[in-house]
C-alpha cells in the first residue's frame, strides 16, 4: 500500500510541477485555477469526507462482523445514500459558486474572480465522484483490500499531467508583457502578476480535463469492488443503515469538519492577500510536505483503523493502546528526519522542483521558505492524526470534534496574526508556523484524553523513542548542514547538488546515530525493507 501511495504521490508531484510550468508559478492564472480546484475537496469534506474515517469505516466493519451477509446490503445502502446526498450537494454548490470563491479568495481581482467562478463550475461535479471513490475504497478496506484505493489517485494525476503538457504544448510560453508564441495574448499563461485571459479551447481543456481525472479515479475503484465479488448496485431506499445513529454521530463530525475547513479557508484567505503567487506558494508547499505524511502515515492509519475498530468493538482497549503506540513510533522514525530536511533544505527543494518553465523566481523563493516552515508541522500533525484514529475507533466523535475545533481556533488565530503582523508576501510564510502551533496543542490534548479513556498510552516507550529519534535526527541534520555550507549554491544545478548531497549525508548520519541509539523501530523498518540487512 505504501508503494502504491508513493507512486501516486510521485505522480501527484509531477502534476504540480507540470501545472506550475504550464500555467506559471507566481501567476494569477495558476492561483485562480488552484482556488477553484480546492472547492470540490472543501465541499466534499464538509458534507461527508470527515465521516469516512470516523464513522463509515467503523460502521462498515461492525456490519461485516455482525450481519449474516457480511454487511453487503448495509454497504449497498450506505453507498446509495452517499450518491443521493452528494448529487444534491453538487447541484447546490454549482449555484452558489460565486459566494464560495469570495469566501476563499477575497484578495482576487475582478478578472480572477470571474475566471475562478467559471473554473469552479467545471470542477464542482468532482464532489459526487470523490464521494463515490471514497465510499467504495472504504468498503474495499473493510474487506482487507487496500491496493485499488492506493493506486486510484495515480490515474487522476496521469490524466491531469497529460492535460497540463497538452496545454503547455498548445499555449506555449510567455514573456513578461508579451503573448504566447504562435497565438494571441489570451492563449498563454500570463506574466507574473498579469491577467488571466484564456481562450475557450484552453478553458475547456483545463476544466474538463481536470475533472476527467477524478472520474477515472472513481471508475477504477468501482471496477476493483466489482471484481472483488461485491454486487455494486444502488438501492432506491437507503433506509436500514441506522441513519439516525449516523446523524447523531455525524453532528460532531460535522463540527470537526467545519472547524478544519475554517482553518483551511483562513489560510487560503491569508495567502490570497500575499499578492500574486501567494495562494500557489502556500498550496504547493503544503502538497510537498504532505507527501511523506500520505506515503507513511496514511498507509499506517488506513491499515490500523479497521483493526483498532475491531479491538474497540470487542472491548480490548489494551490492544488499542498497543496499536496506537506502534503506529506513532513507526511514523516518527521516518517523519522526524524528513521534517529536519524541510527545515534545512526548503529553499533548495523549491528551486529544484519549481524553478522551471513560466515560474516566477520570487514565488519559488517564498515557496521554499513556506516549505521550511512546514518542517515544524510535520511531526506534530502526523502524531495528532494517528491518535485521532484512536478516538474514531472508540466512536467518540464528540471529543474528536471538540479537539479539532480547538486546533482550528489556534490555527485561525495564527493565520490572522500573520496577516496582521507580517508585510506583503511574508504573510504566507507565517501560515505553516500557525499550523505547527495548532497541531502541537491538538496532539497534547488528544494524548491526555486517550490516556484517560484507555487507562494508559504507553508513555514511557513513546518518550524513550522520541528522545532517541531527536538525537539521531540532530546527528543527521548536522551532516546535511555541512554539505549545505560546503556547496553554498545559487543556481539550479547547485541547488540540485545540495539537495542530493545533503540528503545522502543526512541519511548516513541518521542511520548511524539510530544504530548507536539502538532505535528498535528504525531497525524493524529497515529489516522489512531490506530483509538481507541483518547487521542491525
Amino acid at each position: 500500500m505504501a508503494v502504491a501511495t508513493l507512486a501516486s504521490r510521485v505522480a501527484g508531484f509531477l502534476r504540480i510541477l507540470v501545472l506550475a510550468a504550464a500555467l506559471g508559478l507566481g501567476s494569477r492564472l495558476l492561483d485562480t485555477y488552484n482556488v477553484a480546484n480546492t472547492l470540490p475537496n472543501a465541499v466534499y469534506e464538509l458534507v461527508v469526507g470527515g465521516t469516512m474515517a470516523s464513522i463509515v469505516v467503523p460502521l462498515l466493519t461492525r456490519a461485516a462482523l455482525d450481519e449474516p451477509d457480511g454487511g453487503v446490503l448495509y454497504a449497498q445502502r450506505l453507498l446509495s445514500l452517499i450518491v443521493y446526498v452528494l448529487g444534491a450537494v453538487t447541484v447546490l454548490a454549482i449555484v452558489v459558486a460565486p459566494w464560495l470563491i469570495d469566501l476563499y479568495a477575497p484578495g482576487f481581482t475582478a478578472e480572477q474572480r470571474e475566471l475562478a467562478i467559471v473554473f469552479s463550475r467545471f470542477f464542482l461535479p468532482q464532489i459526487l465522484f470523490y464521494g463515490l471513490s471514497a465510499t467504495t475504497s472504504a468498503i474495499l478496506n473493510t474487506r482487507g483490500r487496500f491496493a485499488a484505493g492506493a493506486w486510484a489517485p495515480l490515474c487522476n494525476s496521469v490524466i491531469v499531467i497529460a492535460v497540463g503538457l497538452t496545454y503547455l504544448a498548445v499555449a506555449g510560453s510567455t514573456v513578461a508583457g508579451g503573448s504566447a508564441p504562435g497565438g494571441p495574448a489570451s492563449a498563454g499563461p500570463p506574466a507574473e502578476g498579469g491577467g488571466t485571459g484564456l481562450s475557450t479551447g484552453h478553458l475547456l481543456l483545463l476544466g474538463l480535463g481536470t475533472t476527467a481525472g477524478v472520474v477515472a479515479q472513481t471508475v477504477l475503484v468501482l471496477w476493483a469492488l466489482s471484481r472483488s465479488g461485491f454486487p455494486v448496485r444502488l438501492r432506491l431506499d437507503p433506509r436500514g443503515i441506522g441513519i439516525r445513529r449516523i446523524g447523531k454521530l455525524g453532528v460532531w463530525v460535522l463540527l470537526a469538519v467545519v472547524a478544519s475547513q475554517t482553518l483551511t479557508a483562513a489560510a487560503t484567505r491569508a495567502a490570497s492577500w500575499a499578492g500574486p503567487g501567494g495562494v500557489t506558494a502556500y498550496q504547493n508547499a503544503s502538497a510537498v510536505y504532505l507527501v511523506p505524511y500520505a506515503v507513511i502515515a496514511v498507509s499506517v492509519m488506513t491499515a490500523i483503523l479497521p483493526r483498532l475498530s475491531q479491538y474497540a468493538a470487542r472491548g480490548e482497549r489494551q490492544r488499542v493502546t498497543t496499536g496506537l503506540s506502534r503506529a506513532v513510533r513507526t511514523a516518527l522514525v521516518v517523519m522526524a528526519p524528513i521534517a529536519a530536511a524541510f527545515l534545512l533544505l526548503g529553499p533548495h527543494i523549491a528551486t529544484v522542483l519549481f524553478a522551471h518553465g513560466n515560474s516566477s523566481a520570487a514565488t519559488v523563493r517564498v515557496l521554499g521558505l513556506v516549505l521550511a516552515g512546514f518542517g515544524l508541522t510535520l511531526v506534530p500533525f502526523t502524531s495528532y492524526m494517528i491518535l485521532q484514529r484512536g478516538l474514531y475507533a472508540l466512536q467518540d466523535t464528540r471529543t474528536s470534534a471538540l479537539i479539532t475545533a480547538l486546533v482550528a481556533a489556534v490555527g485561525v488565530a495564527g493565520c490572522a496574526a500573520a496577516g496582521f503582523l507580517l508585510p506583503g508576501e511574508e504573510i504566507v510564510i507565517g501560515i505553516p508556523v500557525a499550523y505547527a502551533l495548532a497541531y502541537t496543542v491538538g496532539l497534547n490534548v488528544t494524548a491526555l484524553v486517550l490516556r484517560r479513556r484507555l487507562g494508559y498510552l504507553d508513555g514511557r516507550r513513546l518518550l524513550r523513542t522520541h528522545v532517541r529519534v531527536l538525537v539521531a535526527t540532530a546527528a543527521g541534520a548536522g551532516c546535511a548542514g555541512l554539505v549545505v555550507w560546503a556547496v553554498n549554491a545559487t543556481t539550479w544545478a547547485g541547488a540540485f547538488l545540495t539537495v542530493t548531497g545533503a540528503v545522502l549525508a543526512g541519511a548516513v548520519g541518521y542511520l548511524a546515530a539510530g544504530r548507536l541509539m539502538r532505535l528498535a523501530e528504525l531497525r524493524h523498518l529497515l529489516n522489512l525493507a531490506l530483509p538481507g540487512l541483518r547487521t542491525w
